[in-house]
């Protein structure tokens, strides 16, 4: 019989319930036994849910407060020294390292955030040095696996891999120059093979082992690592279902087929090209071979049809014993259901399978293939051949007008009338901003009233004119703020935009939204993506009211927020039925439009945020040029239709930049903001092994962290900038937007940040 499986789930509720317990204890109306109940009965939720579908193996053990790998650091110990010491729980030291802690006297930065392969869901990166003390502190998989039984379903435990643990780490402060994550394999596999011997003794059958690492060209460097690990895991260990998910295996597979290892899960949904040389790969072996035919990280209803012959293909090779049917990865990065969704039509509707739809298609893909009599399962397939050729019907239609101009894009449209070089004498002249000069990324704290107007006018309960009325006064305000405490180039503060993505979703054509598609991005930041479902077209100004406004009110510069093409596109669902490229051309002229119309109403320069260019890099570097090609050509073409005089802004958070920091000055904004005080000022590598010829604003300060830093602390930062860039080059401004922020420690952050630019420009004169 043909197995199901799915590799992951969301773990933040269909009501959101695990955001809005997790900011309850933050805020101290909840308990931290209060806490551990609503965890709890999401996590309850999720299992039963699951089985109810039909689905054979449950996970277990990927639920999280704040975030997986956060959990992994936890529960081995791996706690920075500077988060201990302070009298704080277990929990408040685990949040602590998540987002920072400035509270009764305890005063710590957060643990640096990188993004998880090629999604936007962010991890805390752990830090490891030579005298790391692994020790068990509890056993995370067991308990969950014992709490799941409880409930009545017996699960297949997930745990973090430790290869891949030790990769995505680095190396802290105290670690010697020469010292890497991976020599510390030999201290922490005792760990592992404890945590796994428990969970055999507690009667897990199986145990889901992800190593993601597996997928990237990195991973051929590690194979004896690889050999020796699972040799030693194996005999005191569940059978291993070693996972790999995001991309395929490629040339790590030689070594992959050889391990001692029970199972082996591909992704059949990014790589379906490598299930041939998978199956010649193992078919000699007893490796039992998961299919990842039921995409993790889309929302589109998976075509059955073509599941079962991928499937297929592997029973004929390895008999049905040897063959499960699984997501191609956790569903993490999926709504949790369709089930709330009211307010799309029975056409949109029918189109997408969110998670607990996606366990039912993988229960059905797995029935089909054991020969199922059943009729619901007969019907569902049925359904299924339906519901997607439906779809396929309206793929076929386009937008001609949208189509006939990207086809005639040209090479002059990606280009600005003349180097950077001219165009900063013409701005400066334009502009007037004193060296050094001052701004932020773009947002300001979205208050509880604003929140509630914006509701308010959802609901009809105000009209459209009053809710005006309302963001008006609150643009006055925070140009009146940023005015008092001395910003040099403003911004509007967006208090009229729910999302960065889905603001502008909103307002073009070709998008369609829903009421509880709510991923989880990072700790209890969760986000609602647009869903491209076909030509994408600007129909009319969607920022100028506002940043014109905003203008009118204030005689300093005011910069022009805008979300950029390529952002929109890897932080949306996207078709699937038209190339990525393509996408991303109708968005760039959407946003050029905007662009030229911004500069047209009097906005001397405009920000086009792409903080999602790195993130939808292809893990194997074979495939960067490509990405690369249409990914840059698409914010040139979003931004060179304007004349010299307007600058152009782009801001870059969470990644690390080294391998294609070319690629950004490629894309000659006269200006770019980028996250650094959060990863410790790393990135001032990259810029000595470049350089950069255009102005650059390295943040000075991590705003995801509810803490003030100090003036001193700002100061110290700049000057370490200072030690590699240019000082006529640089640009003083927060590590990423103030959205998230409370308004007090915003008042504060920024005035410390004010100063110390002035303390700049008088020590750097």
């Amino acid at each position: 019989m043909v197995a199901s499986s799915v590799l992951g789930f969301p773990r933040i509720g269909a009501n959101r319930e695990v955001k809005k317990a997790v900011e309850a204890y933050w805020a101290g109306k909840l308990s931290a036994d209060e806490l551990t109940k609503a965890a709890a009965d999401v996590k309850k939720t999720s299992w039963t849910s699951i089985k109810a579908q039909g689905v054979d193996l449950v996970p277990s053990g990927d639920f999280s407060l704040y975030d997986h790998v956060l959990d992994h650091s936890a529960a081995f110990n791996v706690i920075p020294k500077r988060y201990l010491g302070h009298n704080l729980s277990p929990l408040d030291v685990y949040f602590a390292m998540g987002r920072g802690r400035q509270a009764d006297g305890v005063d710590v930065p957060a643990s640096e955030m990188k993004k998880w392969f090629d999604s936007n869901y962010h991890f805390v990166v752990p830090e490891f040095a030579e005298d790391t003390d692994f020790k068990l502190v509890f056993n995370k998989a067991v308990e969950e696996f014992n709490e799941a039984k409880a409930a009545g379903v017996v699960t297949r435990p997930v745990v973090l891999g430790p290869i891949s643990f030790l990769y995505l780490g680095k190396a802290a402060k105290g670690a010697s120059p020469n010292f890497k994550p991976i020599s510390l394999l030999p201290k922490l596999l005792p760990i592992y093979k404890q945590l796994l011997a428990d969970l055999k003794s507690a009667g897990a059958e199986w145990v889901q082992i992800d190593e993601p690492v597996l997928v990237l060209d990195a991973a051929l460097n590690y194979q004896s690592q690889f050999a020796s690990t699972y040799a030693e895991l194996a005999p005191v260990s569940p059978k291993i279902m070693l996972t790999s998910y995001y991309g395929r295996l490629d040339s790590n597979l030689s070594f992959v087929a050889k391990l001692p290892v029970a199972g082996l899960h591909i992704d059949l949904d990014r790589a379906p090209g490598q299930l041939d040389e998978v199956i010649a790969a193992i078919k000699p072996t007893n490796i039992v071979l998961s299919l990842g035919v039921v995409s993790g990280r889309n929302i589109w209803k998976t075509d059955i049809s073509a599941a079962i012959k991928l499937g297929q293909k592997a029973v004929d090779a390895l008999g049905a014993d040897r063959v499960v049917i699984a997501t191609s990865s956790s569903l993490l990065h999926t709504p949790v259901t369709l089930a709330a969704e009211n307010k799309l039509t029975a056409e949109q509707k029918d189109w997408f399978s969110f998670a607990l739809e996606k366990a039912k298609e993988v229960a059905v893909i797995a029935a089909v293939l054991s020969g199922s009599q059943d009729s619901k399962v007969a019907e569902a397939l049925e359904a299924n051949k339906t519901s997607i050729a439906k779809r396929r019907e309206f793929e076929r239609s386009s937008d001609d007008a949208v189509r006939k101009r990207v086809a005639a894009i040209t090479p002059d449209m990606w280009v600005r009338k003349s180097p950077f070089a001219v165009r900063r004498e013409i701005q400066q002249k334009s502009l007037n901003l004193p060296k050094f000069a001052t701004t932020t990324i773009g947002s300001f704290p979205q208050t509880k009233e604003i929140r509630t107007a914006r509701a308010k006018l959802t609901k009809g309960e105000i009209t459209e004119a009053q809710y005006e009325d309302f963001i008006k006064k609150e643009i006055e305000s925070v140009v009146r703020f940023q005015e008092k405490i001395g910003l040099d180039l403003l911004v509007h503060g967006e208090p009229e935009r729910n999302d960065m993505v889905q603001y502008f979703g909103e307002r073009l054509n070709g998008f369609v939204f829903t009421q509880n598609g709510w991923v989880q991005s990072y700790g209890s930041r969760y986000v609602r993506p647009p869903i491209v479902v076909s030509d994408v077209s600007r129909p009319g100004p969607i920022t100028t009211q506002w940043s014109s406004y905003a203008q009118s009110v204030t005689d300093r510069p005011m910069k022009g927020m805008l979300t950029g093409p390529v952002t929109i596109l890897n932080w949306s669902f996207p078709r699937a039925d038209v190339s990525r490229e393509v996408q991303c051309q109708q968005l760039s002229l959407a946003l050029r439009d905007e662009v030229i119309d911004l500069e047209k109403a009097g906005i001397k320069a405009v920000q086009v945020d792409e903080p999602a260019l790195r993130e939808g890099l292809p893990l194997r570097k074979a495939d960067w040029e490509e990405y690369l090609r249409w990914s840059v050509s698409s914010f040139k073409l979003a931004t060179a239709g304007v004349t010299d005089a307007l600058q152009t802004h782009s801001h870059f958070c969470y990644s690390d930049f080294d391998d294609i920091f070319p690629s950004i000055q490629a894309l000659d904004a006269d200006v770019i903001s980028i996250e650094a005080s959060k990863s410790d000022l790393k990135l001032l590598n990259t810029f000595k092994q470049y350089g950069y010829s255009n102005q650059i604003g390295p943040g000075v300060y991590d705003i995801h962290s509810p803490r003030v830093p100090s003036e001193q602390e700002i100061k110290d930062r700049i000057a370490a900038m200072l030690e590699t860039l240019p000082d006529n080059l640089v640009v003083i401004n927060p590590d990423c937007g103030l959205k998230t922020r409370g308004w007090k420690e915003t008042e504060a952050s920024l005035a410390n940040l004010v100063n110390a630019a002035r303390w700049a420009r008088q020590t750097y004169a």
